[in-house]
């Protein structure tokens, strides 16, 4: 799948950093969207919804302090949209808006294997012991914990 992608380092809900790749993804996002749209094919489609992929160097820690997550935020972009379309995209938002974060905005085919899953229910602060139960879950299996959790 290719994704919008911007990486960084801190605590999503307080990151001004995070907040601004935000914004820039969904800028290049919807730029794609009007693109294709008004483009031969004239598809229309919906944006896809912001991803997230987190992690910190010591895992162990992970659930506890959110100020050392790294992190990748991307949105996914359809099988049909062409890379020339994502590039032209890209430099139509870096001409029309101010957005910094688009400097660090990179296009990226993401591949994945096996992965656990668990839904947290309720606030983002009270998920360290959600977080917990999975890491749990993948070492009581004979798995090991690598590093991405999304």
């Amino acid at each position: 799948m290719t994704y919008v992608m911007i990486d960084g380092e801190g605590d999503p809900n307080t990151s001004k950093e995070y907040a601004t790749a935000v914004e820039a993804l969904f800028a290049v996002s919807y730029a794609i969207k009007f693109m294709v749209k008004k483009g031969p094919s004239a598809t229309d489609y919906s944006v896809m919804p912001l991803e997230g992929l987190w992690w910190a160097d010591d895992m162990t820690d992970f659930a506890k302090n959110k100020s050392k997550w790294k992190w990748t935020a991307m949105i996914m972009q359809p099988s049909f949209v062409a890379r020339k379309t994502i590039d032209s995209a890209i430099a139509e938002v870096k001409e029309k808006k101010d957005l910094p974060a688009l400097l660090r905005l990179r296009v990226s085919v993401l591949k994945k294997g096996m992965c656990a899953q668990i839904m947290h229910i309720g606030p983002f602060s009270a998920e360290g012991p959600t977080i917990e139960k999975v890491h749990q879950f993948i070492k009581a299996r004979g798995r090991r914990l690598r590093d991405l959790i999304r």
